[in-house]
Order: structure tokens, then C-alpha cells, then sequence
């Protein structure tokens, strides 16, 4: 995987910082020495955030054409209250209460431009948000909603972030937004990625009834 190898490489970056870090703090000296060995604890740090770099990079996953990246199936707990059942791309599994009457998941995307999407560097994606909502805009409001956060970058090194804030040439880093779907006991959904962005797609008949009762 393409983003498999990009961590690799940041991670092995890492390592050689600690090393030449290392090398430093451990050459003798006195006031040669002292600078050396701020620089070697300031490489030191940075060889920590590039290693948290790399960590982050790791999380994310290669699309391919139209990717198939979870299942959503949902158990009826109570008025407006559902069990959800996350399956990812990886066969990972996770429940969650949502209130409401639909929900949505949200994926970070990050897409090559220009030279680097000339190399055949296939866009990136990692799940990151599910949450529900009410029909009701009077309930929106005021009644308690659930927003569940899927996946967390270690520390302050978050590639995401930083490509979202920075306008780079080469690469554009935005959201991407299953519509809002209904919540129905039993009822089973894919979610598929492709260039376009989320969309959710109903796997039985229970959950193809709920977005034909909500049309």
C-alpha cells in the first residue's frame, strides 16, 4: 500500500534524526559540547513529531476506484435511540448509541494533484466521524445529539489538519459526507468512497423501506 510505504519511509527519517541526534549528545566537549547537545535534544524532538507523523500517515487507507469502506447496521433501542454497528474496510468492529432519526458518516480525504497524481498515487482516506441527527430542526436544537469520534491522530501530528490549513499545489486535503440516512431497526447499509465522496447504499430490505418512507 502506497501509504503503508510513505509511514515506512517518515518512520526510518525518524530513526536517522535519533541517530545523528545521539551522535551528538554523546561527542565530548564543554561549550562545543553543550551546543551540541541542544541540538542533539532539539533532533530529538523533532525525530518525536516526525515519528508521530509517520503514525498518523499509517492510519490512512489507499482508494482505489469505488472502495467499499464500512457497513452501518442499526438495532432499535428506544424512541430515537439506535445501536450502531460500524463495520470498517479492515473488519473492525464498533457499536454506538445514536439519538435521532438519521445518520451520517464523515471521512477525511486527501487527494494528489499535478505531478504527484502523475506518479499513479491513488487518493487517501480514514474515517472520522458518526454521528446522528433528528428530523425535527426543533429537537436539532435543543435535544441532546451523539457525535462519535472514529479515529484520532497521536499528539499534535495531524496530516490532515495541517494539509486542510496549508494550500499546497500538489495536494488538497478535505471532508467527505455520506447524506443523512435514515435509522430503522435491522436495517443494514454499505458506505462506498470513490473521487466523488461518501454514499451510503441500502444492503437489505428493511434499510431500502427506510429511504423510501423518508423520500
Amino acid at each position: 500500500m502506497v501509504y503503508d510505504g510513505l509511514a515506512v519511509v517518515v518512520a526510518v527519517l525518524s530513526l536517522l534524526v535519533v541517530w545523528f541526534a545521539s551522535r551528538l549528545l554523546l561527542r565530548g566537549g564543554w561549550l562545543l559540547g553543550w551546543l551540541k547537545g541542544m541540538l542533539g535534544f532539539a533532533l530529538t524532538g523533532l525525530a518525536l513529531v516526525v515519528a508521530l507523523t509517520a503514525w498518523d500517515i499509517f492510519s490512512y487507507q489507499q482508494l482505489l476506484d469505488e472502495t467499499s469502506v464500512a457497513t452501518v447496521s442499526f438495532e432499535r433501542l428506544d424512541s430515537q435511540l439506535y445501536r450502531a454497528v460500524l463495520v470498517d474496510g479492515k473488519g473492525v468492529e464498533q457499536r454506538f448509541d445514536l439519538r435521532g432519526d438519521q445518520w451520517q458518516l464523515d471521512a477525511r480525504l486527501v487527494k494528489w494533484k499535478g505531478f504527484v497524481a502523475g506518479l499513479g498515487i491513488k487518493p487517501g482516506y480514514r474515517l472520522d466521524r458518526l454521528s446522528g441527527r433528528y428530523y425535527s430542526l426543533e429537537k436539532e436544537r435543543s435535544s441532546a445529539r451523539t457525535v462519535y469520534e472514529l479515529n484520532r491522530s497521536k499528539g499534535d501530528a495531524d496530516v490532515w489538519a495541517w494539509l486542510n490549513k496549508w494550500s499546497l499545489p500538489f495536494v488538497d486535503a478535505h471532508y467527505g459526507s455520506a447524506t443523512f440516512v435514515p435509522m430503522s431497526d435491522g436495517a443494514l447499509f454499505e458506505v462506498s468512497l470513490s473521487n466523488s465522496g461518501l454514499v451510503a447504499r441500502a444492503l437489505n430490505e428493511r434499510a431500502q423501506s427506510a429511504i423510501e418512507r423518508w423520500k
